[in-house]
C-alpha cells in the first residue's frame, strides 16, 4: 500500500462501514509457529482449508443462499474449494447445495469483494502484529477500529455480524 493510495483505501473502508449488507469475519492466527500439523495428520494446506471452514461455517444462516469466492492459493485450489464446498454443505445439512451454491477459487484482482476482504484482512494482520512503520496502514487500522467500534484483533461475539474476529490459538501439546 502506498501513501498515494490511502485516500482510495479510506473510501473503501468507509463504504464497507456504512453498507449494511457487507460483513466480514477473520480468523486470526497470532503464532503459526505453534502449529503441530503432524499431531493432527495434516499438512499446512489442509489446515489452511480447515481454517476456511472455521471462518465460514458460523456465518451461514438457514434460508439464505451463498456463493463463496476464495483467492486462488495454488494449482490445487479448485479441488480444495470443491472439497470445502462438500464439507460445508454436509455441515449445514444442505445435501443438494441449494443454500451454499458454490465455493470457488478466483483470482482476487478479478473480484472486487475479495479485494475488499483482502484490505480488511490486511488491516487486521497489521494491527495484530502491532506494526506502526507505515502511516498509511496505521491510519486505515485506526479508521477501521473507529468504524467497527470493536477490537479488530481480539475475538468478538458471533452476534457481531458486521465485523467479527476469531482469535484462534493452537491446542496445547
Amino acid at each position: 500500500m502506498s501513501p498515494a493510495g490511502v485516500g482510495l483505501y479510506a473510501d473503501l473502508l468507509a463504504y464497507y462501514v456504512r453498507e449494511p449488507v457487507l460483513c466480514f469475519r477473520a480468523v486470526l492466527i497470532p503464532d503459526k509457529s505453534l502449529l503441530r500439523h503432524d499431531a493432527f495428520g495434516q499438512d499446512h494446506d489442509t489446515w489452511y482449508y480447515k481454517m476456511y471452514f472455521t471462518l465460514l461455517d458460523k456465518l451461514v444462516n438457514t434460508g439464505d443462499r451463498y456463493s463463496v469466492y476464495l483467492d486462488i492459493k495454488d494449482s490445487r485450489s479448485g479441488a480444495r474449494a470443491a472439497k470445502l464446498h462438500e464439507i460445508l454443505c454436509n455441515s449445514q445439512r444442505d445435501p443438494d447445495c441449494s443454500m451454499i451454491r458454490r465455493v470457488q477459487a478466483v483470482r482476487s484482482h478479478e473480484v472486487e469483494q475479495v479485494q475488499l476482504a483482502d484490505l480488511l484482512a490486511g488491516a487486521v494482520a497489521y494491527a495484530a502484529r502491532e506494526l506502526n512503520g507505515s502511516r498509511a496502514k496505521t491510519s486505515l487500522v485506526m479508521q477501521l477500529r473507529a468504524g467497527c467500534g470493536c477490537s479488530i484483533t481480539e475475538t468478538t461475539p458471533l452476534t457481531m455480524r458486521k465485523f467479527n474476529v476469531l482469535r484462534w490459538t493452537a491446542s496445547p501439546p
